[in-house]
């Protein structure tokens, strides 16, 4: 089963499906989703792949949090803008937390 079916599942069924999680966790797209439309809200064991993508961690500032990211997520973000101060996403979430 890949990640997109196993949300899939999950959308259809209208609830978390615990038993799917670690299939879902192994895409970080599909992760963010399932945080965002089936958890509504914070999902502490999706953190960690969401932070490899700068827009997705800015997304999930935004749109599921609404607020400064957990400290390990921030502090990520941080190290990107010193790499990279002209990525719009980590400029985005900085805008978005003063």
């Amino acid at each position: 089963m890949t990640p997109q079916e196993a949300y899939w599942m999950a959308h259809k069924a209208g609830k978390r499906l615990p038993e799917l999680e670690h299939i879902i966790l192994t895409d970080r797209c599909v992760a963010f989703t399932y945080a965002e439309k089936i958890i509504k809200g914070r999902w502490i064991e999706a953190e960690e792949i969401i932070m490899k993508s700068t827009i997705l961690s800015h997304w999930y500032a935004s749109d599921i949090i609404r607020g400064k990211l957990p400290d390990k997520m921030h502090n990520m973000m941080i190290l990107r803008a010193i790499e990279d101060s002209n990525d719009w996403c980590v400029k985005a979430y900085f805008e978005l937390i003063k």
